[in-house]
């Protein structure tokens, strides 16, 4: 018995050892350079390895990429100002190498539209919860901009090395982007967020009527 947990659990380490380097490998190149015979060495394994675990490129990267669809919640419902500050920080290997093989592979260019369509829905959801009036016809329209805005701003600061972004603290988002998502926002459901660093991915979201971001 103890033999066998002690495979399983080898095999399991194996396997967490290859996402991680495939993650690595298509945050570093996206899908269109990344390799089996690369994502093997990061590994420290043989290729035909790879292949036996997993069976395809594909398969692979599906294991290792497609799960950053579900980063976290306050995307969906809220701490827009939060969010954006997160973003600009630092990335996880596997969102990375999501956002570098969107433009080459469908399969992360569908998990990427999904998962924005996604964050806007939820971002309609909690305003029409908190709207006091009838629905906005332009709710759909807004929290697609907004989202949006985030991904092209994520891409700018990470892929694209734009220096400026590197800049977007806590205070800048605050004073600069913070007033121009409650401009988005539709006014009788203006979205609050977080009052402190971290918060993004630890608290659900706290919804105000305030017409500021803040």
């Amino acid at each position: 018995m103890n033999e066998q947990r002690s495979r399983a659990d080898q095999r399991a380490e194996t396997s967490a050892r290859i996402v991680a380097a495939a993650q690595e490998e298509f945050a570093a190149g996206g899908w269109a350079k990344a390799t089996i015979r690369g994502i093997a060495r990061r590994a420290g394994v043989d290729p035909a390895l790879v292949m036996q675990r997993y069976g395809s490129k594909e398969k692979l990267f599906a294991a290792a990429i497609l799960p950053a669809v579900a980063l976290d919640d306050a995307d969906t419902t809220g701490h827009l100002a939060e969010v954006l500050e997160t973003r600009m920080r630092a990335l996880s290997p596997a969102t990375e190498a999501l956002l570098r093989s969107a433009p080459t592979a469908p399969e992360a260019a569908d998990a990427l539209r999904e998962y924005l369509s996604e964050r806007a829905d939820g971002l309609v959801r909690a305003w029409r919860d908190d709207a006091e009036g009838p629905e906005n016809a332009d709710d759909e329209l807004r929290a697609a901009m907004i989202v949006s805005s985030i991904l092209g701003m994520t891409i700018a600061r990470h892929l694209l090395g734009l220096d400026a972004l590197a800049r977007l603290d806590r205070d800048a988002v605050d004073r600069i982007a913070a007033p121009w998502f409650a401009a988005l926002t539709p006014p009788d459901a203006v979205t609050t967020p977080a009052s402190g660093p971290g918060q993004a991915d630890a608290e659900p979201p706290r919804r105000s009527r305030s017409r500021s971001a803040r």
